[in-house]
């Protein structure tokens, strides 16, 4: 008989102990697989997220992270031009972030109550590094009068392609009136990439939404996000311009990783901790019910010893049966970890301010390679003392302790 018939017969004795031990398995093995995903997945997912639109190096206002702070970059034309016709740069693309109002504009609806409060971007269509037209058709360069909504903000204007709306800007709280109006058509139904769930958001043009947000924002942006060209190196390229922008915050995706992982370092420490736990369970689980077997079978054990079964075979035949155990509770915690790990994606993802793209948990090959074969070695190791003790057994005493 092959050590792994010997240990599925041997699993089979004892079905209830052994269904007990492959759910306890199993809930140890989803756990190691869930903190895997967390330890690895945020920062592929924060790094999927910043290159979503292939741009590799941000430029924001000193001492900030982009929308981080209402700071904005200065002389801002300037700036865009000189950055254009820095060498290795490809594009160069401004965002202007600001606050705006906006309403439907056909004599409905224009209590200043009923206005929708809506987060409003300036960007450069031609380079756009935000969003992704859903319906319709992108901006126009010059297009002073198209407007982009994503669908929270068309649902709560009540607004569809080609509607037009009154964006609001400068509203005065305490008077009920703005200082600037404008009529403005729906050109798409974008999905800003960046945005929180369920935000509502509005992008024009730059110089439109410059001018919406007031003189104090004349010629300024929030960020210009940079593509490097074919060849060239982000992060060099990133040093090179932090040398000539002191007045500026020049960070490469791989800097804002690394600031990423500072800030998220507490759900690091969190998996390494659990998935630690998680070990130390399987192994408990394991050697236990192996032990348990052994001594249970002791006596059959000592009869195969003395029929000419060697050492070899008694100790390969124990760690067969850990490693089966551990395979099937690692099978079943893999389908048990997926599902987990999705629902408690949902409660995390649903924190204010994190964009709807970023996921705590990414569910990858490499994880579930890593996850299941560190759960079978440990669940093999889990039954060297068992087998141990089974190939050490004294087969005259064990025999005769048996007979009596």
């Amino acid at each position: 008989m092959t050590s792994l018939a010997w240990a599925l017969r041997s699993l089979r004795r004892h079905r209830a102990r052994t269904a007990l031990s492959l759910a306890g398995i199993a809930v140890a093995a989803a756990m190691l697989l869930d903190m895997v995903m967390l330890s690895g997945g945020l920062d592929r997912s924060f790094t999927d997220l910043l290159l979503a639109r292939g741009y590799q190096i941000r430029l924001t206002p000193k001492g900030t992270l982009p929308f981080d702070a209402e700071a904005t970059l200065g002389d801002a034309g300037r700036l865009l031009d000189r950055l254009r016709h820095t060498p290795g740069v490809a594009a160069a693309a401004p965002v202007l972030g600001t606050s705006l109002h906006g309403r439907r504009a056909d004599g409905r609806d224009r209590a200043t109550d009923s206005l929708v409060t809506l987060t409003g971007y300036g960007i450069d269509p031609a380079v756009q590094a935000l969003y992704e037209v859903e319906q319709g058709r992108d901006l126009a360069p010059g297009d002073t009068a198209g407007l982009l909504l994503s669908d929270a903000a068309a649902r709560r204007l009540g607004v569809g392609v080609g509607d037009t709306v009154v964006l609001v800007g400068r509203l005065d709280p305490q008077i009920a009136t703005a200082a600037v109006e404008r009529r403005m058509v729906v050109r798409a139904l974008v999905h800003w990439i960046y945005d929180a769930r369920a935000q509502a958001s509005a992008g024009t043009v730059l110089p439109v939404m410059q001018h919406l947000a007031g003189p104090a924002l004349a010629d300024r942006v929030s960020l210009v996000m940079l593509k490097a060209r074919d060849g060239v190196n982000p992060g060099t390229l990133a040093a090179r311009l932090r040398g000539g922008l002191p007045e500026a915050e020049v960070s490469s995706v791989a800097d804002l990783v690394r600031q990423f992982r500072q800030r998220m370092l507490y759900f690091r420490q969190l998996a390494l901790i659990l998935g630690t736990v998680s070990l130390i369970v399987t192994v408990l689980l394991v050697a236990t019910l192996l032990t348990i077997s052994v001594n249970e079978r002791l006596g059959e054990i000592a009869t195969l010893r003395a029929i000419g079964v060697g050492r070899r075979r008694v100790l390969a035949q124990v760690l067969a049966e850990g490693a089966v155990l551990t395979a099937l509770g690692g099978a079943l915690g893999i389908l048990l970890g997926l599902a987990t790990a999705r629902y408690l994606d949902r409660i995390l993802t649903s924190f204010p301010g994190l964009p709807a793209a970023f996921s705590f948990f990414v569910p990858r090959a490499g994880a579930l390679a890593t996850a299941g074969a560190v759960l079978l070695v440990t669940g093999a190791l889990a039954g060297l003392y068992p087998a141990w003790l089974a190939a050490s057994a004294p087969i005259a005493a064990t025999l005769r302790a048996e007979a009596t």
